[in-house]
């Protein structure tokens, strides 16, 4: 078998034991098929997942039997294998009955994800071949930047005139299961807006604590858009990604504008 341009196809996991392993990630069962040289190893899929392995996934799950739009998905798919191989080295993968739809997107299946180097990219658009190619293809690369308390006020410059321009920041912590299942969304949001603003995030509990502490960040996930020193919290009870779009490109007028504390001299 060819694993990098053989489509998309459903098996019978105890009838291909040596061409699929299943691992639990994140209490969630994934199935996945994978190249010769990880057919025996059980940490493929982590591997994969945390960018160890070469190339990169494109993943489709679904879960639900007789789903049409889990197999026109499926359809176009297999019409952007080879592209997908020749423009991103990037395998395409379907999983059955998994769970791993409610961690990328919980409000709608099926979900298409786009893994690269191990971090995920949700697919947000509408399902036409040549916007899923072309918004993979820009987003090779993972677009949210990791901010610290050693760089945020160098690259954000929130109380010093934002000329780095507007910034939508996500403060998270590892053990937040929420943080978790928002990082391919939040990486949708990134795409989605980087040619208007930066999208980061940032950990509260570790490396952003000073920050956050400076910011009055209380819990986790907590969305915030710095903005020609000005600070905007984001309240809307939506996780979705045109909810996080819109606040940040227009709805943020009607949040209060709060003004962005300066950082504490460390004298």
């Amino acid at each position: 078998m060819d694993y990098v341009s053989a489509q998309p196809h459903v098996v019978n996991i105890s009838e291909h034991i040596n061409l699929w392993k299943c691992f639990n990630i994140e209490s969630s069962m994934a199935c996945i098929q994978t190249p010769p040289d990880y057919r025996q190893t059980d940490s493929g899929w982590l591997r994969v997942r945390r960018g160890v392995a070469p190339g990169e996934v494109t993943f489709s799950p679904q879960s639900k039997k007789d789903c049409e739009q889990c197999d026109n998905y499926e359809n176009e798919l297999i019409h952007l294998r080879e592209d997908l191989v020749d423009s991103l080295n990037a395998w395409v993968v379907k999983a059955v009955n998994s769970q791993l739809v409610r961690l990328y997107n919980p409000t709608k299946e099926p979900a298409l994800v786009f893994f690269r180097h191990g971090i995920p990219l949700l697919y947000d658009g509408p399902l036409n071949d040549e916007l899923i190619l072309h918004t993979f293809i820009e987003n090779k690369e993972p677009v949210v930047r990791e901010l610290s308390d050693d760089n945020f006020e160098h690259l954000t410059q929130a109380s010093s005139g934002a000329t780095t321009g507007d910034w939508f920041i996500m403060f998270y912590s590892t053990d937040c299961v929420d943080c978790q299942r928002l990082q391919a969304r939040w990486e949708a949001v990134g795409a989605k807006l980087k040619s208007r603003l930066n999208v980061a995030r940032i950990n509260r509990q570790t490396s952003g604590a000073v920050t956050a502490r400076r910011l009055e960040i209380r819990d986790v996930p907590t969305f915030v858009l710095l903005r020609q020193g000005k600070l905007y919290r984001y309240n809307i009870p939506k996780y979705d990604v045109g909810s996080f779009a819109a606040f940040a490109t227009d709805w943020y007028k009607n949040a209060r504008a709060e003004p962005i504390p300066v950082p504490k001299s460390p004298l």
